[in-house]
C-alpha cells in the first residue's frame, strides 16, 4: 500500500469516526438527556448532519495536517501541485527544481511515475524521476538514459502522456507520466501543460544565468589574454629595438672606421709634399667612396627590414622578392597568396618569412631554398623545408623567438622541427611552419555576446 492510498484511508477513517461521534452525541445523547418530542427527535439526525458538514469544513486543514503527520504524506491537488512547481521554479536551480517538478507532475496527476527529460543537443536525456529508483540499473538512471526525440519517448511502454516544454519554438525539455491501469484525464493534461509553462520559465532563467556566467568568464579570459598580449608585444618591441641597435652597430662601426681611415689617408696624401699628381689621395678617396656606397646599401637593407615600403605597395610576396634579391643563396617563392589583406596580417607573416630567410639563406648553398606562402581556409600560412640548413634547430628556434611572440599576439603560431648540425660538419634539416588568421574580427559568442578576439 503506497502513501497516497494510506493517506486517503486514514482521512476516511477520521472523517467517519468524527461523523459517528457527532451523530451518536447529538441523536442518542441529546435524545436521552432532553427526552424530546417525536417531532424534535426526527430533526436531530438532520441537525447532526449539518453540524458534521460545518465541522468538517472548519476542521479540514487540521485533518489534513493530522493525516500528514500520521502517514508522512501530503495530499496533492492540481492547485497545490502548481504552487509547489512555482516555488521550485523560483529556486532557480536545476538540481533543486527538476526532481521537484517530477514529483509535482506525478502527485498532481496521481501517476505511478513522473519524469523530466532535458533537451541536450538533438536528444532528450532523463534528468529526474519520481519516485526515485536507486536499485534500478545504471543505464536507466537519470543522466544515463536518452532517446532520440519526442516520438520515441511517447512509444515507451512506461509512458502514457508527454508534454513538451517549449521556449518559443525551441524544445527545452519534456514532462512524462505513467499511469498503468488508469486514463489520462483532461485535468491531468491541463496540469502538465501549466507545469510545462512554468518549467519553460525555469529553464530559460537557468540558461540565461549560465549564459551570463559564461560571458563573465569569457570576458575575464579575454582581459587576461589581452594583458598577456600587450606584455608579449612590449617584449617584442624591446627585442626588435635591441636587434636594430645591434644591426646598426654591426653595419656602421667597422665601415665608418674604414671610411674615416681612408679619408684621413687621403688628407695626409694631399698634405704630403712630393706626392705625384695626387694619385695616392685619389686611391684613398676611391676606397672611401666604395666604403660609403657599401654603408648606404647596408642602411637600405636595414631600412627595408624595419619598414619596407614595398610591403605597403605590393604585399608580402613583393617585399620578400626584394629581400631575396639581396641574399647569396637562391630562393624560390611559391604559393597562392594573391589577395591583399590587412596591414597587421601581411606584416606579421612578412617578418616571420624575412627572419626565416635571414637564418637559412644568408650563406651561399648549392641547393635552392623553397618557401611557400598560401592563403586558404581562413589562414595565411608559411612553409619551409630545408635539408641544407646552415643552422640547427635550436639556433633557428632562437632566431624566430621574437617573431613567434609577434605572431602569437595576433592569434597565430610558429612550429619548428628538424635536426641539429652534425658534429662532423655538414648541413642540418630544418622545417618551419607558421600561420596567422586572415583577419582580425570580434568573436560573437552564442547568445549574442560580443568580445574582442581573433578568429582562426
Amino acid at each position: 500500500m503506497n502513501r497516497t492510498t494510506l493517506a486517503r484511508l486514514v482521512r476516511g477513517l477520521i472523517v467517519a469516526a468524527a461523523v459517528v461521534v457527532v451523530v451518536v452525541v447529538l441523536v442518542d445523547g441529546v435524545g436521552l438527556a432532553l427526552r424530546p418530542t417525536d417531532s424534535i427527535g426526527v430533526l436531530l439526525p438532520f441537525a447532526a448532519a449539518a453540524v458534521c458538514a460545518v465541522g468538517l469544513a472548519l476542521l479540514a486543514p487540521r485533518i489534513t495536517r493530522l493525516v500528514t503527520r500520521l502517514t508522512h504524506h501530503r495530499e496533492t491537488t492540481p492547485y497545490s501541485a502548481l504552487a509547489d512547481a512555482a516555488a521550485r521554479i523560483r529556486a532557480g536551480s536545476l538540481e533543486e527544481a527538476l526532481p521537484g517538478l517530477a514529483e509535482v507532475v506525478a502527485e498532481g496527476t496521481s501517476a505511478a511515475r513522473g519524469e523530466v527529460w532535458l533537451a541536450v543537443g538533438d536528444r532528450l536525456v532523463l534528468a529526474a524521476q519520481h519516485p526515485d529508483r536507486p536499485t534500478a540499473p545504471a543505464s536507466t538512471r537519470p543522466g544515463n538514459l536518452a532517446v532520440d526525440n519526442l516520438a520515441v519517448l511517447l512509444t515507451r511502454d512506461d509512458t502514457d502522456h508527454v508534454v513538451p516544454v517549449l521556449d518559443g519554438t525551441e524544445l527545452r525539455a519534456a514532462l512524462t507520466v505513467g499511469k498503468p491501469g488508469a486514463s489520462i484525464t483532461p485535468a491531468d493534461q491541463q496540469l502538465m501543460r501549466d507545469v510545462a509553462n512554468g518549467a519553460a520559465m525555469l529553464l530559460r532563467g537557468v540558461a540565461q544565468n549560465a549564459e551570463l556566467a559564461e560571458r563573465v568568464r569569457r570576458a575575464d579570459e579575454l582581459a587576461t589574454t589581452l594583458k598577456a598580449s600587450r606584455a608579449r608585444l612590449a617584449r617584442a618591441r624591446d627585442m626588435e629595438r635591441r636587434r636594430l641597435v645591434v644591426e646598426l652597430s654591426h653595419a656602421t662601426t667597422d665601415r665608418l672606421s674604414g671610411l674615416r681611415a681612408d679619408v684621413v689617408a687621403a688628407r695626409n696624401a694631399v698634405l704630403t709634399e712630393g706626392s705625384e699628381d695626387g694619385a695616392a689621395a685619389a686611391r684613398h678617396l676611391a676606397d672611401a667612396r666604395t666604403g660609403l656606397d657599401e654603408l648606404l646599401d647596408r642602411f637600405r637593407v636595414i631600412a627595408r627590414g624595419v619598414y619596407p615600403n614595398v610591403l605597403r605597395d605590393h604585399g608580402p610576396v613583393g617585399a620578400l622578392d626584394e629581400v631575396v634579391a639581396d641574399l647569396p643563396r637562391a630562393v624560390t617563392l611559391g604559393g597562392t597568396m594573391d589577395e591583399r589583406l590587412s596591414w597587421e596580417i601581411e606584416s606579421g607573416i612578412y617578418y616571420v618569412a624575412a627572419a626565416v630567410l635571414k637564418g637559412l639563406a644568408e650563406q651561399a648553398a648549392d641547393e635552392e631554398l623553397g618557401m611557400t606562402l598560401d592563403h586558404a581556409d581562413g589562414r595565411v600560412s608559411l612553409a619551409v623545408d630545408d635539408a641544407c640548413a646552415p643552422v640547427g634547430l635550436a639556433a633557428m628556434r632562437e632566431a624566430l623567438a621574437d617573431e613567434a611572440e609577434r605572431l602569437s599576439a595576433l592569434g597565430g603560431a610558429v612550429e619548428l622541427d628538424g635536426t641539429e648540425l652534425p658534429p662532423g660538419g655538414g648541413p642540418a634539416h630544418v622545417v618551419v611552419r607558421a600561420w596567422i588568421p586572415d583577419r582580425l574580427e570580434p568573436l560573437v559568442d552564442v547568445g549574442g555576446a560580443v568580445s574582442s578576439a581573433v578568429r582562426g
